[in-house]
């Protein structure tokens, strides 16, 4: 299979090296400003394209990671597309966080194209992407899904099969929202800590040998006691989409979204403040005081 990568950047740059690297397949990708270094790439025997319809009328599975579902829409869908150039057969995995609505209408526009569809959003972070040990949550037909599984598993460590199509980024969205609302939760707490002039080891202590004991924790701890943010490379802006997606899809659903409200709006207070480019650690130093 010949494979087509659509957003080469922190964690798209990691599954495309090992989808080469690992996978041994033939990889072209999107030519775009917004790519990170695409030398390794490149030296592997990568084909750059700076058509997206091109790229995927020369390809068997196309890769999406880009932010949400605007630009996932957008790739699919907008004049000179995935779609136009799709093969038949072909199959879109769209790695993005994505709105499950949005999904549902993306997959039934492949479809109708002739292609295949399945949402495989990640749970993990860019080193784990450098790595090739993704976690995915994947969302489509059994037999699609078994399709891909040898690209799939040139860049993971663990795919979950989760239902049918939309179910993958309707989990994503689940888990970023208890992940990211532990973390806010936290943040907020050390920041009250610090201010209290408490010594930082000994409040990440207290919390690791009880109840605050957590993945969270974990990641957040080295900035609480060192300054480190690079634990958890993940920009508040893109905490704050994750949550406005989940809210959405709650509204839609009808779901309770008071504590989804308060985490949100304690992010935008942060984002507004023009910080949306910092790590979420760093909300330890954005919840503090003065």
């Amino acid at each position: 299979m010949k494979i087509g990568m659509i957003g080469v950047g922190l964690m798209g740059h990691g599954i495309a090296r090992n989808v080469m690297r690992r996978g041994g397949f033939a990889l072209g990708y999107f030519d775009h400003p917004g790519n990170q270094p695409t030398d390794e790439l490149d030296g592997l025997g990568a084909t750059a394209f700076d058509s997206l319809s091109d790229l995927a009328a020369a390809s068997d599975v196309i890769i999406l990671c880009v932010t949400g579902s605007p630009q996932v829409e957008g790739i699919l869908t907008g004049e000179g597309g995935v779609i136009a150039g799709l093969k038949p057969g072909a199959v879109v995995v769209d790695c993005s966080t994505s709105l499950p609505a949005s999904t549902v209408k993306m997959a039934e526009a492949v479809k109708a194209a002739g292609g295949e569809f399945v949402d495989a959003p990640m749970t993990r972070t860019a080193r784990f992407a450098h790595e090739g040990k993704l976690n995915l949550l994947v969302g489509g037909e059994a037999a699609t899904v078994e399709k891909v599984s040898p690209v799939l598993a040139a860049f993971t460590e663990e795919v979950k099969h989760v239902g049918e199509v939309s179910a993958g980024h309707r989990l994503k969205l689940l888990h970023n929202y208890v992940s990211v609302g532990f973390m806010s939760l936290l943040a907020e707490a050390a920041a009250q800590s610090a201010d209290a002039g408490i010594d930082p080891e000994s409040f990440v202590d207290v919390l690791a040998s009880g109840g605050g004991a957590s993945v969270a924790l974990d990641r957040l701890s080295p900035f609480i006691v060192n300054g480190d943010r690079e634990a958890l490379p993940f920009a508040i802006s893109n905490a704050l989409k994750d949550f406005d997606y989940y809210r959405q899809m709650s509204a839609q659903a009808g779901a309770q979204v008071e504590i989804a409200d308060g985490v949100y709006g304690a992010l935008s207070k942060v984002v507004e403040k023009g910080a949306g480019d910092a790590y979420v650690p760093e909300l330890v130093q954005h919840f503090r005081k003065g």
